[in-house]
């Protein structure tokens, strides 16, 4: 199935059924008096994210949904039934902006979030309704009100505990395919993975984390040159990135500060997530060679990097077991900053 991680739909809830302006008609009834019943209610639109979907790729082909028009009234006092609510399922991360498409409407990050977008109009008042002392034989009926209609952008960002960062080529899907079963397109020219790839870490018995394997980016990605700066929102939801720097480079620190430029001018916060620095495809140089290498990113970067060859695993386990530590720290400070969340009271 294609990846897709950004799409245009448009949205209508169904519109209120008419009231119906009725009379009583039987024999040897004198004055049967108004009987018009109500319009049923319009369908609403709602979006929800579902598990089981990992793309948007089937609403490229189906762009319009709309909710189902209520019942109109009839005599006899016979309201119109409601029309059927309209669900778009979506994958869990999807973020839904008005058409302007700077506007948020929702971040669906959990199953069975539920949002609606566009509200069914309501259905109009039969005769029966305006039916007074003054006034026993109302000819008077609403129409049903119409329901909303937006245009609206689905975007998708993955959600991963740990990301893949580097340039075009240093080696990331080689490394996905070497750390999880996910078999990504591999090969020896850059720009190889077109689409963001996921695959699941197993370290062991309650040590697995999803980790993303995200687009190679390039100078002035977070003003869209390159594959754009549409693939740096998918890091955003990871909570650590293994940044890969190709070893067999001439400069590996200024392709090191390459990718933290850009992730610093698309976000301060996205920049200041944790990361671990590593040298890739090591086992194309000698020592010597990778040594010297590692010298000019330790000082780009400020740590220690690790040295790594996804194709012969040296260094592999390694690092995943830092990612997994990493992981670990984060999620005992949410519990952390939960528990003193509960704690407090306005008593003291």
């Amino acid at each position: 199935m294609k990846f897709l991680d950004q799409t245009k739909i448009y949205v209508k809830a169904g519109h209120g059924g008419n009231g119906c302006a009725s009379f009583r008609r039987e024999a040897y009834v004198e004055f049967g008096g108004p009987d018009g019943g109500d319009g049923g209610r319009g369908g609403h639109v709602y979006i929800e994210a579902v598990e089981g979907l990992n793309t948007l790729i089937d609403y490229r082909y189906q762009q319009h949904h709309k909710a189902e028009r209520g019942g109109h009234g009839m005599g006899k006092q016979r309201h119109g039934r409601g029309g059927a609510d309209k669900v778009i399922k979506v994958p869990v991360g999807t973020q839904i902006y008005e058409e302007d498409r700077e506007t948020l409407i929702a971040d669906l990050t959990e199953v069975g979030q539920r949002v609606m977008v566009a509200k069914g109009g309501n259905g109009g008042w039969g005769n029966l309704r305006f039916k007074t002392s003054t006034n026993q034989a109302p000819r008077r009926a609403n129409p049903g009100e119409p329901g909303e209609e937006f245009t609206l952008w689905l975007r998708l960002k993955l959600i991963a505990d740990a990301g893949l960062l580097g340039l075009p080529n240093a080696g990331k899907s080689t490394f996905l395919s070497r750390a999880t079963a996910a078999k990504p397109k591999i090969a020896d020219y850059p720009f190889t993975t077109l689409h963001p790839g996921l695959g699941i870490v197993d370290l062991g018995a309650g040590s697995r984390f999803v980790l993303a394997d995200i687009p190679g980016l390039v100078e002035g990605a977070a003003d869209g040159i390159g594959l754009g700066h549409r693939f740096l929102g998918h890091v955003e939801r990871c909570k650590v990135l293994l940044h890969l720097v190709d070893c067999t480079q001439d400069d590996p620190d200024e392709a090191y500060r390459t990718i933290r430029e850009e992730l610093e001018a698309y976000d301060s916060e996205l920049a200041a997530k944790p990361e671990i620095v590593a040298l890739s495809k090591v086992d194309v140089l000698d020592k010597e060679l990778v040594d010297e290498q590692a010298k000019l990113l330790k000082a780009a970067c400020g740590q220690e990097p690790l040295r790594i060859s996804a194709v012969t695993g040296e260094g592999v386990k390694r690092a995943l077991g830092l990612m997994h530590k990493e992981l670990g720290q984060i999620a005992a400070a949410e519990v952390d900053e939960d528990e003193s969340e509960d704690d407090w009271s306005p008593l003291g």
